[in-house]
């Protein structure tokens, strides 16, 4: 009896991995075009920036933006390529920040 509990289960595990992935299939265009591109305000506040640095990081060319009747758009890839160009990865060493 056991056996049938657990198989019921695991089956119904299943069906929930399988709706979610179904869901996923689902998602419209619009939708998944809304998670490929962020305003300027979103990239602000996920990245802790001012307004004047997203404009520098723009006017220097570094993060590629869409502009359209004067509000900016990023797309979420440019952002992370832009992260992960500036990863510096702890080495383990200590910086030497001017105090000898």
């Amino acid at each position: 009896m056991s056996e049938i509990i657990d198989l019921i289960l695991r089956l119904s595990d299943d069906v929930k991995h399988l709706k979610a992935y179904v869901h996923t299939l689902r998602k419209s265009k619009a939708e998944l075009f809304q998670e490929t591109w962020i305003d300027g305000q979103d990239v602000m506040q996920s990245l802790h920036i001012s307004k004047r640095t997203l404009q520098s990081l723009r006017d220097s060319g570094v993060l590629p933006y869409s502009r359209i009747n004067g509000k900016f758009y990023y797309k979420v890839e440019d952002i992370e390529t832009l992260l992960e160009n500036n990863y510096s990865p702890n080495t383990g060493e200590r910086r030497n920040h001017g105090t000898d």
